[in-house]
């Protein structure tokens, strides 16, 4: 029976091809884009599943009021680490100090670039990284490093890297004693090539092991067998609070299972992060999937006439109704089987384009038995809920009505294929209207003023010892070359600001008042090269000795001490008096999303760690890189010439906002698509069904004008039902997504006008070919069997 079924399937394959063809489109695209989605949700629920410590492993997280915002971070102090492994041996098996950069590897002349972190010897058992030479016990030594499969065949190609020996930024001697496996990319520490120990002398943070006030480490725990993350962590709430005066902190171990999907805390408590991004695509992809499921339907059931009598005479034969659904679903499995090999054929096309939107590594895994289970049973999944409904409309067809040539689908036949329909374009209206407003929100945070001229300018990081105490030759050399303006160095980039501090005085503050301000260390010409916007007063000068104790405050910083008149006025910090020289325009940082951080710039020329140069608007870039490159290796031979634009760093800042609306767009896209396919066959379907009324309508004088309009009407009053539908749900969801933003757009009434004008627009250009097509037709044909 089931053989018959089967043969009957292809040979309605085969008679109706342009039928078939958009069926097996609109499902393949359907179902790839749910793959594809599919793909990427395994990739995000299985982050950091690597470790097989996953269930055990945490981050202290640390919780303070400061500015009269409650935030919660991971960077804390150096001497809590030793503080919970002492006091709470019975809950933490493991804690490891972990301070992440980038470093300099050098095998005599042969030098590399990776990031990597200094860390305690306890990190790699924590992680259970899998050692593929040496032992975890070989980084016990604090003359040793561990380092990554890539790092060692980088260095030492395909010779043994044990106990070779390795200088660190041109300064720190290391022992290799361990090599590891490749962390894969959907782990947190993706980024993290090779481990160097924590209080080796040259870790600066290694000599803060008395300091509770200076946070900047991060420490990852690992838990007892079967401690509670919720009990340990109400254990150690207020570990700290005897060392803070004023902001209190409270801490907490935030789960490794819940670092990638629930990083957001409001209130000291996780409250979502990524799942939200998880649930979001997860839906797209049911409801495009669900786009083509419906023009499988409608199409199916559009047919029922020329299907009418064959389902007559099968039940005058004596087939039951199940035997009927059972034919009909077997058709729709058909063209879901073929659909998915076309989905594999789209999936393995569009994967590396997809993974590079994504940010991802995704490989389809073809030798997962698990795969294959969930391709087929994703496959018959499709082929039933599209095949259902035309399966049970077509079945009960009555036989008498049908063979007697009596039976009509009845006025009210099309209605479910119309409510259908609707569906289809409410959605893909609700996905162009979103994909508007996030890429609108993009540009409205790119467009923010942002006090200062990114264009031209370079970042470099100072991480070996010969690059440091050589500002005033650098900086003269660099502006001999006729292609740079001006150089500078502070202990931010423009991007980050890497410190904030509170403990500050001032005349007239409220007592017990003791807001964090963001501390940024520069040289004289730091204002210059950035080109920040000074208000009040002036800038930092070399004519003005005293300036080597002189702030300069942003405006965000003006408001949070409440000095109306800052320039003369003295503040106190560490002991010492500092006098304000200066008010700039604030700067954005941080997140363009957010308000600016309230920021004291300070004369500290040993306080740096990075130099920004300005590169001459009139030079260009790649003429002036040639010759800013001698002058580094000049003054920095142990280091190979790396450097950041700006521009570049500032852009990534939108990435993820930038991923969500590409993804987004390129699903609403082919939702559009999808839908079309399905407008395309039904408008085929419609004007073959009234080709007699459009011949005696063009025999009675109706213009082609006219018919067009006649078949464009019904498909257009759909469109403008869902464009009511699909307007008040997208404002919902998208005012609610703007929420999180503390600097965001506005949702304009052009946005929704665009949508339903698109919208509308696409459905007169599908419909039209099949529309104008049949007003053309000859009517001498289409009547000559009356």
């Amino acid at each position: 029976m089931f053989k018959n079924y089967i043969k009957i399937a292809f040979r309605n394959i085969v008679k109706n091809k342009v039928h078939t063809f958009i069926n097996v489109a609109g499902l393949s695209v359907g179902m790839a884009v749910a793959m594809l989605i599919g793909l990427w949700i395994w990739d995000e629920l299985s982050f950091d599943k690597y470790h097989k410590t996953y269930d055990r492993v945490g981050q202290i997280m640390v919780t303070q009021t400061a500015n009269g915002e409650t935030g919660t971070f991971g960077s804390t102090v150096v001497p809590l680490s030793a503080e919970l492994r002492t006091k709470y041996a019975g809950d933490f098996k493991f804690t490891s100090l972990f301070w992440q950069g980038t470093h300099i590897l050098a095998i005599g002349d042969k030098k590399i670039t990776q990031p990597g972190a200094w860390a305690e010897p306890d990190l790699p058992e924590i992680l259970s990284l899998k050692m593929l030479k040496g032992s975890y016990t070989g980084f016990r030594d604090p003359s040793s490093f561990i380092i990554s499969q890539s790092v060692a065949t980088a260095l030492f190609g395909n010779a043994d890297p044990i106990n070779k020996m390795v200088k660190v930024d041109n300064k720190t001697n290391l022992r290799v004693t361990g090599v590891y496996q490749d962390l894969p990319h959907n782990t947190s520490f993706y980024e993290t090539r090779f481990m160097l120990p924590f209080f080796n002398k040259d870790n600066w943070w290694g000599t803060q092991i008395s300091a509770w006030d200076n946070h900047g480490c991060r420490i990852y725990a690992l838990l007892t067998d079967h401690a509670d993350f919720d009990k340990v962590s109400a254990r150690i709430r207020n570990i700290t609070k005897p060392r803070f005066k004023i902001n209190e902190e409270t801490i907490q171990v935030h789960p490794m299972s819940k670092w990638h999907l629930y990083s957001d805390f409001k209130n000291g408590r996780s409250v979502g992060g990524r799942i939200e991004m998880v649930w979001l695509f997860g839906i797209i992809g049911v409801f495009v999937l669900l786009l083509a499921c419906i023009n499988f339907m409608n199409l199916s059931t559009a047919q029922s006439e020329k299907r009418a009598k064959e389902v007559g005479i099968r039940k005058a034969i004596g087939s039951m109704r199940m035997q009927l659904i059972n034919q009909f679903l077997s058709e729709s499995l058909v063209f879901a089987v073929l659909a998915l090999i076309v989905t594999l054929c789209i999936v393995l096309i569009a994967l590396p384009y997809f993974n590079q939107i994504a940010d991802k590594q995704i490989a389809v895994p073809f030798g997962n038995i698990w795969f294959w289970l969930m391709a087929l049973g994703f496959t018959t999944f499709t082929g039933i809920i599209a095949g259902s409904y035309p399966a049970f409309y077509l079945s009960s067809f009555e036989p008498v009505k049908v063979l007697k040539g009596t039976f009509r689908v009845g006025r009210f036949a099309s209605m479910p294929r119309k409510v259908l329909v609707v569906v289809q374009f409410t959605v893909s209206i609700i996905l162009i209207i979103g994909t508007i407003i996030v890429f609108r929100q993009i540009q409205f945070a790119k467009n923010r003023p942002i006090g200062y001229s990114r264009a031209g300018l370079l970042t470099i990081e100072m991480n070996t010892p010969e690059i440091y105490g050589h500002y005033e030759a650098m900086r003269n050399d660099l502006i001999k070359t006729g292609a740079v303006e001006d150089m500078a160095e502070a202990n931010s980039s423009t991007n980050q600001i890497w410190s904030n501090n509170s403990g500050f005085d001032w005349e007239g503050k409220t007592a017990g008042y003791d807001p964090t301000f963001g501390t940024i260390g520069v040289t004289y010409d730091f204002g210059r090269t950035v080109g920040w916007k000074v208000v009040q007063g002036r800038d930092f000068s070399r004519n003005f000795p005293t300036d080597t104790d002189a702030f300069i405050m942003n405006e965000s910083a003006v408001k949070l001490t409440g000095i109306k008149n800052p320039v003369g006025k003295v503040l106190r910090w560490n002991g010492k008096s500092h006098t304000v020289t200066g008010v700039v325009k604030d700067m954005i940082m941080e997140s363009p999303y957010e308000k600016p951080v309230a920021t004291i710039f300070m004369m500290e020329p040993g306080w740096v760690n990075f130099i920004t140069i300005r590169v001459k608007s009139t030079t260009p870039m790649q003429e002036a890189l040639k010759k800013i490159e001698p002058v580094f290796k000049k003054y920095n031979p142990g280091s190979p010439f790396n450097f950041k634009f700006n521009d570049d760093e500032y852009a990534r800042k939108f990435s993820d906002e930038q991923r969500v609306g590409s993804l987004a767009s390129i699903f609403a896209g082919l939702a559009i698509f999808i839908s079309c396919l399905g407008l395309f066959g039904l408008a085929s379907f419609v004007a073959e069904q009234r080709v007699k009324e459009i011949g005696v309508r063009k025999v009675l004088g109706a213009s082609v004008a006219n018919l067009w309009r006649l078949l464009s009407t019904e498909f257009v009053v759909l469109v403008v039902i869902s464009l009511f539908i699909a307007i008040p749900l997208a404002y919902y969801f998208m005012q609610h997504w703007l929420q999180g933003y503390q600097y965001r757009t506005s949702i304009s009434w052009w946005i929704f006008a665009f949508a339903g004008t698109g919208a509308i627009t696409i459905t007169l250009i599908t419909v039209s070919f099949q529309a104008i097509k049949a007003a053309l037709a000859n009517p001498v044909k289409s009547l000559r069997s009356e």
